[in-house]
Parts: structure tokens; sequence; C-alpha cells
């Protein structure tokens, strides 16, 4: 088989050649545009899952079917020690830049610039005495809008202007924000304070995050008021028919089949997770001699695609815990792979529950677990229990 003509896309963030199983999602998102588009109320939405169920991919395509529409659009990728302040400017500014050109009024669009550069170097969080940040926004920052240094009604006045002009030109405005679990906390409520300004007046400017599974109660610990904000989706592994078509149909574009004993072998495999999808169907591809794709060139190709999966995909987070992070993960794995009590790590380590929790809370600060509900860890990777156990101790 062809290695240049493999079409399978095991990366992360990388658009799989057929986005299998989400068509769900893909509706929910083109309701949103369209009720956007029309001046009909319409909530924000977040996306949630385990790593390698496409949450990335899916919220890149979101913001494709945006752009289609010729809405404005920018993205960030939040971290937990970064002010999601000059991240979004500089998505606005993005955003702000794919409408300018069809606006008939350019001074409206100075004069928001001008309020996005106020807002961009107004960072009370910044060490006294060191330059200010610059935008690359060419016109003077505006005075007394959104620079106030409270990101709460910085962030509403910010939005609430960049709506005005998409108004102006009947599209929309999307932010799209992933890992949007680490946006810190008193950003997150800002975030959620805007976004309440925008539904009560129907400004069209929506937010599209995508983050861990505990992410709605992320943004309900923040403001109660969020559960009624967005329009969750939780994605999850595909099932059984996604999972062939998502194989199927990118071979047959290049004339290759699947036998049917194969495709059961990676389906067990793979168990349906996107990421895993993909990596076995690449390996089986690179290493099948020729067309049909059959069980034997699925069980050969099978090591080496677990090995890179060790290597790239479990390994490289495995090595950024410590070596009390790695006990208390082995912990949890051993007692299974389902969401499991953290009395019961505690007692599996012979140790007292808050003695372990430095350790449970930088796993989680790291993305390696979440908390499913109170008292409740699990494996923010699937997987990962099971390649902690193959683990020389």
């Amino acid at each position: 088989m062809d290695p240049v003509r493999n079409p399978y896309a095991p990366g992360a963030g990388q658009r799989p050649p057929e986005l299998a199983g989400r068509d769900r999602e893909l509706q929910q998102f083109e309701v949103v545009l369209e009720r956007v588009a029309r001046g009909r109320p319409e909530r924000s939405m977040v996306v949630t899952g385990l790593r390698g169920v496409g949450k990335t991919v899916l919220l890149n395509t979101f913001r494709s079917m945006a752009i289609q529409r010729l809405w404005g659009t920018g993205k960030i990728e939040a971290r937990p020690d970064q002010s999601i302040r000059r991240p979004v400017a500089a998505a606005l500014h993005m955003a702000i830049r794919e409408l300018a050109p069809r606006h008939r009024a350019p001074e409206r669009i100075e004069e928001f610039l001008g309020v996005l550069k106020a807002f961009a170097m107004r960072d009370p969080s910044a060490a006294k005495g060191t330059s200010h940040w610059s935008p690359g926004i060419e016109v003077p920052a505006t005075r007394g809008r959104a620079d106030s240094g409270d990101l709460e009604i910085d962030l509403t006045e910010l939005f609430v202007d960049a709506s005005g002009v998409a108004t102006d030109l009947g599209v929309g405005i999307a932010l799209f924000i992933d890992e949007m679990q680490d946006v810190q906390p008193a950003d997150i409520s800002a975030l959620c304070a805007a976004c309440h300004e925008l539904s009560q007046s129907g400004g069209p400017l929506i937010v599209v995050g995508a983050g861990l599974p505990h992410l709605p109660s992320v943004l309900s610990a923040s403001k109660s008021y969020s559960e009624r904000l967005f329009r969750y989706a939780r994605i999850d592994k595909l099932d059984r028919e996604a999972a062939d078509l998502a194989l199927m149909l990118p071979a047959r574009e290049e004339d290759v089949e699947f036998t049917q004993e194969a495709l059961d072998a990676l389906y067990d495999a793979a168990e349906g997770y996107p990421y895993f999808v993909q990596a076995y169907g690449k390996v089986a591809w690179d290493l099948a001699p020729r067309s049909p794709i059959t069980l034997d060139d699925v069980r050969v190709s099978a090591p080496e695609a677990e090995e890179e999966l060790a290597v790239g995909f479990f390994g490289s987070r495995y090595e950024r815990a410590t070596p009390a992070e790695r006990d208390y993960m082995r912990a949890m794995a051993e007692i299974g792979d389902e969401p499991v009590a953290t009395a019961e790590v505690a007692e599996a380590l012979g140790r007292k529950p808050s003695s372990l929790s430095p350790a449970r809370d930088s796993l989680i600060k790291k993305g390696l677990i979440y908390s499913a509900e109170r008292g409740l860890i699990a494996f923010t990777v699937p997987h990962f229990g099971r390649f902690l156990r193959a683990q020389p101790i």
C-alpha cells in the first residue's frame, strides 16, 4: 500500500478525512448560526469530552461553518497561567479584520479598534515599569471604554461594541476557545457575565468553547446562571457504524477496501475513539501489502500502532507527572477504568485523603484527571488506565 496515499490523520486537532458521527453537533451549530443571523435569541455553545474524541476538530469545523457565512471569527487556546484579556483582544482583532473590508463606514471600524486597543493594553496584572504591550492596531486607544481594568466590565463593553459592528453587516462574530477549562476562575466569571449581557441584548456575538468533561461544573461554579447561558454538547466515542465509516469512506476514495473481519478487529482495538481509529487505521494501511486490508494486516500492524500511542499519546502525558502524581494515577488505574472515589485511592496508597490533595489538584491542573463529580475522579485520556497497568513499577 502506498503510504503517500494514506488518508488517515492521527494528529492533535487534525481533521480526519471523514468527520463521522458528529452530524447532531453540526446540525446544532447550524441552528445557532441561523438563529443569530435572523436576530433570534440564542445561547453560546460548549463542547465537552475526553482527550482524543475530536473536540478541537469539531471546534475548527464550527469555525469553518461560520466563515462560510461571512462571519468574523477568532480563536484562542486557554492556558491556566494566562489571563484571557490579550488573547481575546487578538482573536477579536482578527474577527474584525475579516469584516472590515465589507463595512461601508471605515470610521466605525476605527472606533472599535480604538476600544479594542484600550482593552488590550489595560492589563492590571502587568508588572509596573514594564512596557505596554501593543496589539498592532494603528489607531489611538479610546479612553473611557473597555479600559477600567475590571475584566468583567471591560469584556462586556468590548463584546457589545464588537457585536454592533457585526450588526451593521447583518452577520455575527464567533469567538472560539479551546481548552476552556483552563481559563482562570475570575476570567471565566467575566466571560460568563459578558455572554449574559449579550444574551439579553441579542447582540450577534457568540462564544464557542471546548473542554474536558468537568467544564460545565467550572462554568457553574463561576456563575449560577451558566447552565442556562450555554448550549452544551457532550461528545464521546463513535458508535460502530460511524467508526466503520471513518475508515471505509476515505479508503474508498483511494480504491481500497477493508474486510469485515478487519473492521471488527479495528473497532475492538480503538473502541470507537476517533484518535485511536485514525491511529490504527494509518498503521494498518501502511503495513498492508494490498487491498483489501485484512484481519491479518490488522493483527500485524496493531503492535506498532500501540507502540506509537504509548510513546506519543500516553507517554508524553505520563512524563509530565511527578513521582507522587504517578503513584496516584497508578492507584487509580489498579482500582479500575471507571471514575473512582478519592477515598479508595487514599486507601490503596495507605494514606489519608487530605495528604493526597496536592497530587490530585496538580493532576487536575495538568489536565491528566478530572473530577467527574464530588468525591470521584477519572482520567481525561481514554485507555490511560490500561496504559498505566502495563508500565513496569
